[in-house]
């Protein structure tokens, strides 16, 4: 059996060539400091065998829920194709040269923004945003603008991952991958 991440691959493929707007998007499901559960859609940044990436605020209440408990969801819906799929897994930090090489392909005011947000944290008004924001920009006013020490991705490394296709009638088709010792299992589900 291929590796599950292959078929995700061909559907998020299928998914970007369908006119999806945002077919990276993906609801991140974890349990906050103190347990409670809690969702956000975060964007994939990359995929392969060893798992899916996303960025984020190390400062964040998300990186405080993850330190707490490493367990994450992960759930994709592509409307157009009437597909979902869900990965669940241990999370990891990415090391430093991917988040490095990652930080670097985004356009100077993301990177500035990332500098300047206190991701979660409260503020007077939209301003107190501009205003770090054009802080930044003059403490780097040209070249390269460097990664935030407080700035890195995780890595959801699954041990479930779930394709869900609509079918007419509520007769969907749901297959469920499980691995276990590094090897993957398929098992058909009832819809």
């Amino acid at each position: 059996m291929n590796h599950p991440v292959e078929q995700f691959t061909t559907w998020l493929d299928e998914a970007t060539h369908s006119g999806e707007p945002e077919p990276t998007a993906m609801a991140l499901a974890i349990t906050d400091a103190e347990g409670s559960p809690t969702v956000r859609m975060v964007l994939l940044k990359h995929a392969d065998a060893r798992g899916f990436v996303f960025y984020t605020n190390l400062e964040s209440p998300k990186a405080a829920g993850l330190a707490a408990n490493p367990k994450a969801e992960l759930c994709f819906y592509w409307n157009k194709l009437g597909r979902q799929v869900r990965v669940r897994g241990k999370t990891e930090r990415v090391s430093d040269a991917e988040a490095d090489a990652y930080f670097a392909t985004r356009p100077r005011l993301s990177q500035l923004g990332a500098w300047a947000s206190k991701q979660s944290q409260p503020m007077q008004g939209y301003f107190d945003l501009e205003k770090a924001c054009a802080a930044y920009a003059l403490r780097y006013p040209l070249g390269a603008v460097p990664r935030p020490p407080f700035w890195s991705g995780y890595r959801v490394v699954p041990d479930r991952i779930e394709f869900w296709q609509q079918k007419p009638f509520r007769r969907h088709e749901r297959k469920l991958h499980t691995c276990k010792d590094g090897q993957w299992n398929e098992q058909w589900l009832y819809p």
